[in-house]
């Protein structure tokens, strides 16, 4: 063999549409979007995000070298972004509860800080691990662990999170929805929206808090948000079936623009998502992929054909 042998993903050459009943198809979409009405409740008390491009290209690259599907590397990103926000609220907590001396509460801080950074790499390897429920492996990038590291590693990551890692991923609400409009007659066949979904669902992962800032600032009409106005976004970040919806029509675009009314028509449709939120959505996604760069995958927009996505998406949301 010339060399190793390249990562083969299972969503792009594996997955089908139209093969599974309208009925499950609809069971499988009524459970997502109360998953999703749940999680969007529950981030209203969240911190803020640990979502870096780094870090996400990390567990990117390191999925890729494993071969994992494409799954695997969305869910373990949101594994490890609760645990950050976990591991960070417990440090909040146990600062508070220090006696009131700024020299010693300043010492606890960097040691608890200097702790979690010196187990970051180590957590975002278990992350994957639990993601993708491989063995264990010895080796990650040039990182050494020993099996008994690892084991503790990923305990503590369940037990941070009560054990409840099969955490539902934007991929499954773009694939189900997808499903959905391949029966109700999309002009757009679903595997050449999937394909496109994929490379947009990276870049918004990659890209995260620029384009949701950026989604922020065209929702509220200011260009400068309050720290209240940012809390209360929290849960427009959680809401997976806006974030699906967004992607699709972005990707309708890309794909045939003289289709995407229709495409957007059908997805506010199955939601009830508002038409204009489906558009900013699209514009903040769009405007985001002209010259980004995205792991494994084809070169995102080219200018022109994102300007004439710019100028329909916006007449559309007016």
């Amino acid at each position: 063999m010339d060399g190793p042998m390249r990562p083969r993903s299972a969503s792009l050459v594996d997955f089908q549409f139209g093969v599974v009943a309208t009925e499950t198809i609809e069971d499988a979409l009524l459970h997502l979007a109360l998953q999703n009405e749940q999680a969007v409740r529950e981030a209203s008390g969240r911190l803020g995000s640990f979502r870096e491009p780094q870090i996400v290209e990390f567990v990117f690259l390191l999925s890729e070298q494993w071969c994992l599907e494409k799954s695997v590397s969305y869910q373990a990103v949101e594994i490890l972004e609760r645990f950050m926000v976990k591991q960070a609220e417990n440090i909040c907590r146990q600062a508070t509860i220090q006696p009131r001396d700024n020299k010693r509460e300043s010492q606890n801080w960097r040691a608890l800080k200097q702790q979690l950074v010196n187990k970051f790499t180590l957590r975002l390897v278990s992350c994957v691990q639990l993601a993708s429920k491989l063995s264990f492996q010895n080796k990650a990038l040039g990182y050494l662990h020993t099996k008994e590291e690892l084991l503790e590693s990923e305990l503590d990551v369940l037990k941070s999170l009560n054990f409840q890692i099969n955490l539902p991923t934007p991929l499954a609400y773009v694939e189900t929805l997808l499903e959905v409009l391949g029966y109700n007659g999309c002009l757009v066949p679903a595997m050449r929206l999937h394909a496109t979904c994929l490379t947009l669902l990276d870049l918004v992962y990659l890209l995260h808090e620029p384009i949701y800032e950026s989604l922020l600032r065209a929702s509220i009409e200011n260009s400068t948000p309050s720290q209240l106005q940012g809390e209360k976004f929290i849960s427009v970040k959680e809401d997976f079936m806006l974030l699906a919806v967004g992607i699709i029509a972005a990707s309708a675009f890309i794909q045939n623009h003289e289709c995407w009314s229709q495409v957007v028509g059908h997805l506010q449709s199955i939601t009830g998502i508002a038409l204009a939120s489906i558009a900013e959505f699209s514009y903040a996604i769009l405007t985001h992929s002209v010259g980004a760069n995205t792991p494994g995958r084809q070169q995102s927009i080219p200018p022109h054909l994102a300007a004439r996505a710019l100028k329909t998406v916006a007449s559309s949301s007016t």
